[in-house]
């Protein structure tokens, strides 16, 4: 079994520091294991209930457990035509032209009413049409859409499909996955979990193997990771023990429910109708007081008053806003532009300020590795061998099988020497981080010299690196001026060193630069365009320095 790159480097590699290793048999019978239960157990009793091991499942009993327990799945996407009808039905305009539908009946106006009803019918029928036609589509779209996370399945490191997960696998966790289940953790390394969209802290959760006391509260487990949140910091490896609406997460979702908020387009039709509603009531009640006074007939006057209200009644105009929306999602369809609900038409022409990520959205989104460079951006064999070396991909048998686009693309580069590095043992790393935005692997070569390579963003790096060598920064801006995405690269020897340490990465000698290109798809600058033309400003939001960005944005038009 191997979690990285052949133990993050190929043959004779090791990987130090994780904890709870684990060799516990695996048993034929899984418990349904509660995760606060799971929490403040000892990790051995964990993996005994939950009938697993350190290998994983194999993958019978997976297939079994996945029949047992279901997908990992919180929410299904399939289109539900009842509930298309009731969107539909409920729009208060629809429903002041029902009163006037009654009113017109009862006063004998049958074919008024007959033509109010068929105008109802109108809106109602096109608006289900186009809403639930986007519903299939959008239920077409999800079924290729495909989340992947790292599992031990048969005793190997393999990409599973996050909804074919089950209780009893092992899941590998790395900086910015996203957990896919409730996991009771095996192993923490400096691993950190942004719970905020479970528990609204904007500070992330230090995690660890040991059991939490038992009077810790549903979202204060640090022995696990929950489903949803986002690993900061640190990786680890942790157990399912809880998987779709069971989890934390899903649970949360049942209490919101699903209704989504109504739009500001909705709010004003709301609130027209019901301005409407208090001038038709007080002109009826004004008609029918006067001709009252004027000692009409009181069942005149009340028909009279009826009819007034009837007239009042904008009975074209649901079907008007209807066909109005409805011709705008036929012109968005024609641009494969899937309109879900219709009054969201409205919402997108108001549009003043539109952002927008970058990386798959305006570029291609498949990085890949071109080149390697010392400081003064000469080409360097000694900076590609060191961000080998100081490499998170997760490979398996030689194929990668999951890691952060940049490391993967370096492993699979057709100028990586693999075989080069299989004389380097790694004895010690500190993961990639946010914070320090940075990762820090401790290695020994063929004749015994410990170093220790650092990898991570150029700015980082070179402030680590004394800072001061102007060639470097020059490089580094004329590498982001082109367009780059670029990996700065650092060494220095660390004869006697068990363990890194914050101080450790200080004091570094730059090796040079990794450069990787995601190039800017070529329909980006068409969106832009549009903006300019509209009166909208657009905006990038991205993660990373501004120079690539603003070097996408000026390519994209």
């Amino acid at each position: 079994m191997s979690f990285r790159g052949e133990h993050d480097g190929g043959p004779g590699m090791e990987r130090r520091g994780m904890t709870a290793r684990l060799q516990t048999p695996a048993e034929p019978s899984p418990k349904r294991l509660d995760l606060g239960e799971a929490a403040r157990a000892e990790v051995a009793t964990v993996m005994r209930q939950l009938g697993t091991s350190s290998a994983g499942l194999d993958s019978q009993e997976a297939a079994a457990r996945l029949r047992t327990f279901g997908p990992n799945a919180i929410l299904s996407h399939g289109a539900r035509p009842f509930e298309v009808l009731t969107r539909q039905l409920r729009n208060p305009l629809l429903l002041l032209l029902g009163a006037a539908t009654i009113v017109s009946a009862v006063v004998g106006q049958r074919t008024d009413a007959a033509i109010i009803l068929a105008i109802v019918a109108l809106s109602v029928g096109l608006g289900f049409a186009n809403e639930y036609r986007s519903e299939r589509a959008i239920e077409e779209l999800h079924s290729k859409i495909r989340h992947a996370a790292i599992a031990i399945r048969d005793g190997r490191a393999v990409s599973v499909d996050v909804t074919e997960l089950v209780p009893g696998d092992v899941v590998r966790l790395d900086v910015g996955d996203i957990v896919p289940a409730d996991l009771r953790l095996l192993e923490a390394d400096g691993l950190e979990c942004d719970e905020a969209v479970l528990t609204g802290e904007s500070l992330p959760s230090s995690k660890s193997v040991d059991p939490v006391p038992e009077d810790a509260s549903a979202l204060d487990l640090s022995s696990c990771a929950f489903r949803g949140t986002v690993v900061r910091n640190g990786d680890g490896l942790g157990v399912v023990v809880e998987t779709g609406r069971r989890t934390e997460f899903g649970r949360i979702a049942r209490e919101l429910g699903e209704r989504p908020a109504e739009t500001a387009f909705q709010l004003g039709l709301r609130d027209f109708s019901k301005l409407l509603v208090r001038v038709t009531a007080a002109l009826t009640v004004a008609i029918f007081v006067i001709n009252a006074l004027l000692r009409r007939p009181l069942l005149d006057a009340a028909l009279f008053a009826l009819a007034i209200a009837v007239g009042l009644t904008p009975q074209l105009l649901p079907a008007i806003v209807t066909i109005s929306l409805s011709t705008g999602a036929r012109r968005l369809s024609r641009k494969k532009v899937v309109v879900k609900r219709l009054v969201s038409i409205e919402d997108l022409g108001n549009i003043e300020v539109l952002f927008t990520d970058k990386t798959g959205t305006l570029t291609e989104g498949r990085t890949s590795f071109t080149g390697a460079l010392d400081p003064t951006g000469h080409p360097s064999a000694d900076s590609l061998l060191f961000g080998l070396l100081c490499n998170a991909a997760v490979v398996q048998d030689g194929a990668v099988v999951g890691g952060n686009p940049l490391d993967r693309a370096l492993w699979e580069s057709p100028e990586a020497d693999r075989a080069q590095i299989g004389g380097y043992r790694r004895l010690g790393e500190r993961p990639f981080d946010y914070d320090r935005k940075l990762m820090s692997v401790l290695v020994e070569g063929t004749d015994g010299r410990q170093r220790l390579v650092v990898k991570g963003a150029p700015e980082f790096v070179l402030a680590r690196s004394g800072g001061g060598d102007p060639k470097a920064q020059a490089t580094l801006d004329r590498l982001y001026a082109a367009g780059a995405r670029v990996v700065a690269v650092a060494t220095k020897d660390a004869a006697g060193l068990d363990a890194i340490r914050s101080q450790d990465e200080d004091g570094l000698t730059l090796s040079g630069f990794l450069t990787f290109a995601d190039p800017p798809k070529a329909e980006a600058a068409n969106p832009f365009a549009a903006c300019r033309s509209s009166a909208s400003t657009s905006a990038l939001s991205p993660a990373t320095t501004i120079a690539w960005p603003g070097r996408c944005a000026r390519t994209s038009g």
